[in-house]
C-alpha cells in the first residue's frame, strides 16, 4: 500500500520552517554615528576636545596654563578612580563625594604643577612616555600579543619615566612634542567617542589585561589610530612656527630699545659739545681761567690773603705814593679777585 503524499504549501515566510538554520552575521565594520548620547558625556568630550586643540598648537606658548590643566586632570582622575572603586575607611563613597575630593586634591596638584616648574616639566614628561606607550601597544596588536599584563605595564612605566627624565634634561623640544602628541591623542579619544563609542578605549583596556583571541579593529579605528601621529606632527610644527615668530619679535623689540638708546647718547654728546663750545666762547674771567681750574684746585691758597688786600688798598688811598708809570687797575668787587694773579707794579723807589 502506498503511502499517501501530503501537499507542501509554499509560504512568503519561510523562517519558521528553517529553524535550525543560523541567522547571518551582522556586519561589524560599518561606520553608523551614535544615536543614544548621554548629554553629560558628550559635554565633557567637547570640552576635551578644546583642551586638545589646546595642548596641540599652543602647548608651549601657554605653559602654565598648561602644566596646571595637566595637574588637575591627572590628580582628579587618579583619585576620582581610587575613591569610586576602592573602599575607603571601610566606607564605599557615593559618586558625588569621590567627585568632590577627587576635584579638590585635583586643583593641589595643578596649583603645585604650575608654580613648581619642575614638577610640570616630569609630568609633562610622564603624559609624553604613557601617549607614547598607548599608541605603540594599540599599534602593534597584529604581530604582538602580550603572554602576562605585567608585559604592557611594564612596558608603560619604562617609557613614562624615560619621557619624564628626557623632559627634565631638554625641556623645550619635549614639552613641545609631549604637549602636541598629548592633544593630539586627546582629539582622536573624542573622535572615538562620537563614532564608535570609544572602541579604541576598551581595546586598550583589554591589552593591558593580556586577553587573547581578540577581534581585529575595523577599518575606521586604524584610520583613527592613524591621525594621531600627523596630527601630533601638525601640532609640533605650528608651536615651533609660534616660537619662532614670538623669538623675532623681540629680537626686533630688543633692537629698537638699543637704537633709541643709541641716539639718545648721541644728541646727549651732542649737547655736551654745543656746551662746552659756549663755556670755551666767554670771557677772560667766565673761560679762560675759572673754567680751567677744577673745583679741587680752587683752594684758599690760590687766592690772596686778606692783609694783603687791605695793604693794597691803604696804598692807593696815600696820596703821592703812586709810583708814575704803569699802573694795574684791580677790581676787587669782580669775581675775577678771587681767581686772578695779582701783581703790583715794578717801582723805582726803594
Amino acid at each position: 500500500m502506498e503511502k499517501a503524499s501530503l501537499p507542501l504549501t509554499i509560504t512568503s515566510h519561510p523562517r519558521p520552517f528553517n529553524q535550525q538554520l543560523p541567522e547571518p552575521p551582522a556586519p561589524r565594520c560599518v561606520l553608523e554615528p551614535q544615536d543614544s548620547l548621554d548629554l553629560a558625556p558628550a559635554l565633557v568630550c567637547a570640552l576635551c576636545c578644546c583642551f586638545g586643540i589646546i595642548y596641540c598648537c599652543f602647548g608651549y606658548r601657554c605653559f602654565k596654563a598648561v602644566m596646571f590643566l595637566s595637574g588637575l586632570l591627572s590628580g582628579a582622575l587618579v583619585i576620582f578612580l581610587l575613591c569610586h572603586k576602592e573602599r575607603v575607611l571601610e566606607t564605599q563613597l557615593s559618586l558625588e563625594v569621590s567627585a568632590g575630593i577627587a576635584l579638590g586634591i585635583g586643583l593641589l596638584c595643578g596649583l603645585v604643577t604650575m608654580l613648581v616648574r619642575s614638577v610640570g616639566l616630569f609630568l609633562t614628561g610622564l603624559l609624553l612616555g604613557l601617549t607614547l606607550g598607548v599608541g605603540t601597544l594599540l599599534g602593534t596588536e597584529p604581530i604582538y600579543q602580550p603572554h602576562s599584563a605585567w608585559v604592557p605595564v611594564g612596558g608603560l612605566m619604562g617609557l613614562a619615566l624615560l619621557g619624564a627624565l628626557l623632559t627634565l634634561r631638554w625641556p623645550r623640544p619635549f614639552t613641545v612634542l609631549g604637549t602636541a602628541l598629548l592633544g593630539a591623542a586627546v582629539l582622536v579619544a573624542c573622535a572615538d567617542y562620537f563614532l564608535e563609542g570609544l572602541a579604541l578605549g576598551t581595546r586598550l583596556g583589554e591589552r593591558l589585561q593580556a586577553l587573547p583571541e581578540l577581534l581585529p579593529l575595523c577599518w575606521y579605528s586604524w584610520v583613527l589610530l592613524g591621525t594621531w601621529p600627523v596630527l601630533g606632527a601638525l601640532g609640533t610644527l605650528a608651536q615651533w612656527k609660534l616660537m619662532a615668530e614670538e623669538r623675532g619679535s623681540r629680537t626686533n623689540v630688543i633692537l629698537s630699545h638699543q637704537q633709541r638708546h643709541l641716539q639718545l647718547l648721541r644728541i646727549h654728546q651732542q649737547q655736551e659739545a654745543k656746551r662746552h663750545r659756549n663755556s670755551s666762547g666767554t670771557g677772560l674771567c667766565g673761560g679762560s681761567y675759572r673754567n680751567q681750574l677744577t673745583p679741587n684746585i680752587r683752594s684758599p691758597a690760590h687766592s690772596p690773603a686778606p692783609s694783603y688786600l687791605q695793604s693794597l688798598r691803604e696804598y692807593e688811598l696815600v696820596p703821592g705814593t703812586q709810583a708814575p708809570g704803569t699802573h694795574t687797575i684791580l677790581d676787587l668787587d669782580s669775581d675775577c679777585s678771587s681767581t686772578g694773579l695779582l701783581t703790583t707794579p715794578h717801582s723805582d723807589q726803594t
